[in-house]
């Protein structure tokens, strides 16, 4: 399978955003076991030892592509579910905005979803992996609400999670922003599959699976570029 290919571009702000972007691309495009300081070195035209100035290690520099990368998703998370009280559009919200993510950040969503599992037990890992932990139990959260709630039916919160969590996470081997479905439909269709399965009437699982209802533009805005 052909690996994604993210167009190189030089962010603003100061070198070492610049080193720290230039490795998530290279990351994403070939994994973190081949992506190394010589490259991103040559492509910056700057000397190796500038980089460990600035990172130390590789290991340094990955944790803190993904503890940026979760910090910035955990914002979001808490300002869409401050907006939204009804259960069935927070699962919602949690779908539309990780397929989201691979359209506003591909370079750093792919990074983070190819070496994701790097966050299980490696040292130096885990503030980014309380992250994660912390994200993944808003979800839980939202789930045993719903349930609690009588949207949901009787289930395991966490096991659903994972199931949710596996379909987003894995979008990165197939998933073409410039395709046949743009990333709202996929959504859309995701939302759809995953509130029928949890039992939700289907006009509340229209209205929060609606690419362009309220739950979609919620997200659309929370989730906005930062300029």
């Amino acid at each position: 399978m052909a690996e994604p290919v993210v167009a190189p571009g030089r962010p603003r702000g100061g070198r070492r955003d610049e080193i720290l972007a230039t490795f998530t691309r290279h990351v994403a495009e070939r994994g973190y076991d081949r992506a190394n300081f010589g490259d991103v070195a040559a492509e910056l035209g700057m000397s190796k030892g500038t980089i460990v100035h600035h990172f130390g290690t590789k290991d340094r520099m990955l944790a803190e592509v993904q503890e940026r990368y979760m910090g910035r998703r955990l914002d979001e998370a808490h300002a869409f579910l401050a907006r939204l009280p009804a259960p069935e559009q927070r699962i919602a919200a949690f779908v539309h905005a990780g397929v989201r993510y691979s359209t506003l950040e591909p370079a750093t969503t792919v990074a983070f979803q190819r070496e994701v599992v790097r966050l299980t037990d490696e040292p130096g890992m885990e503030t980014a992996r309380g992250q994660r932990d912390a994200y993944r139990d808003l979800v839980v959260a939202a789930l045993r609400e719903g349930e609690e709630a009588g949207v949901f039916v009787p289930g395991d919160a966490r096991l659903r999670s994972l199931q949710m969590f596996g379909s987003l996470h894995w979008m990165w081997t197939w998933f073409d922003p410039q395709g046949r479905m743009p990333p709202e439909d996929v959504a859309a269709e995701f939302c759809r599959t995953l509130l029928r399965g949890l039992g939700v009437p289907d006009d509340l699982g229209a209205v929060a699976a609606d690419p362009q209802g309220p739950v979609a533009r919620c997200v659309a805005e929370v989730c906005a570029p930062r300029s």
